[in-house]
């Protein structure tokens, strides 16, 4: 549990200082008794002492003070709760580095495949659009519950040059649309980005100015890191490292509220995928619990006010 106003906890203070001064009280008087009549007498001066249970009401009350002042401290807790309707991006990397095939048959043709799948398999009310980049991106299906449109495009992808993943971002946001209500709080506008690539942004928009954009939108980037270390492009007789650049992919994730996410077979890349689906009709919410508080409090009250009445009905009762 978070506490939006914390420093309202300083009234604790106040109630600590009355259960201090409810203990003086109680010491006071038992002085007083023990001055008018030795402890002999005792049972005939105060007959009607109810023992330990005389001090219910007033625990009740200091625990009912606690809980209110809690409660004016504005306390939030997390939970996950269904997203109404999700809309999510895929944003599929067709650099030509993904013709690597340290991943069989080689990078982009199980990207492709896997990507497929995930479209196929995201639940009914997530509504899905297409973004390829290269040396630039571009939408190639808006936002749609037509699965079978996306899928039809992931098989035409083609590859080309450069990795602009700024632009992939850029393109992603403008192809959500417009802010929701909720913006600001990573994935409480029901809008994701899921952005599949081998390596660094080489081309194109500035990616820190990109990021900063999601963030502003709350829109959460979730990325995954396709291929390994030792991957290599073969052009001619030469062969081009192209080794999966994880840390900046990672970064994207971390500033944006997304998840970030590492493949390094067809395999990898269909589990990612799945557990993706899974985060993308949930979203975790702070949800405000002070009137829970509240309630806890009027409950310790009445429950005080039963026991101090209870307990004067037990004095005034006649004696046999």
């Amino acid at each position: 549990m978070d506490l939006d106003r914390p420093e309202r906890l300083l009234l604790l203070l106040a109630v600590a200082g009355l259960a201090a001064a409810y203990v003086v009280q109680q010491a006071r008087r038992r002085r007083l008794q023990r001055r008018w009549a030795d402890d002999a007498l005792l049972s005939s001066v105060a007959p009607s002492r109810p023992g330990p249970l005389r001090h219910l009401p007033a625990a009740l009350v200091a625990l009912s003070l606690v809980a209110m002042t809690v409660a004016v401290a504005d306390p939030r807790v997390e939970r996950q709760v269904e997203q109404r309707r999700t809309t999510v991006v895929v944003a599929l990397d067709t650099s030509t580095s993904m013709l690597a095939q340290d991943v069989a048959p080689n990078r982009f043709d199980a990207a492709r495949q896997a990507a497929s799948q995930f479209v196929e398999q995201l639940p009914a009310d997530v509504d899905v659009a297409l973004v390829s980049f290269a040396a630039t991106a571009s939408l190639q299906v808006p936002p749609t519950s037509d699965r079978a449109a996306v899928t039809r495009a992931i098989a035409g992808l083609d590859l080309d040059g450069g990795t602009a993943l700024g632009d992939a971002v850029l393109v992603s946001l403008a192809a959500l649309g417009p802010p929701r209500e909720g913006a600001g709080a990573p994935g409480s506008s029901g809008r994701a980005v899921v952005l599949l690539a081998d390596g660094g942004s080489t081309a194109g928009s500035p990616l820190p100015d990109a990021v900063q954009q999601a963030v502003a939108q709350g829109v959460p980037v979730s990325t995954i890191a396709y291929g390994t270390a030792e991957g290599v492009v073969i052009s001619g007789d030469v062969s081009i490292p192209v080794p999966v650049d994880r840390p900046v992919l990672a970064e994207i994730a971390a500033a944006t509220g997304g998840q970030a996410y590492t493949a390094a077979s067809s395999g990898d890349l269909a589990d990612v995928l799945t557990q993706v689906g899974g985060r993308l009709s949930r979203t975790t919410e702070r949800q405000d619990v002070s009137a829970a508080l509240a309630g806890v409090a009027l409950a310790l009250l009445v429950a005080a006010s039963v026991s101090a009445l209870a307990g004067r009905l037990r004095a005034a009762a006649p004696r046999r």
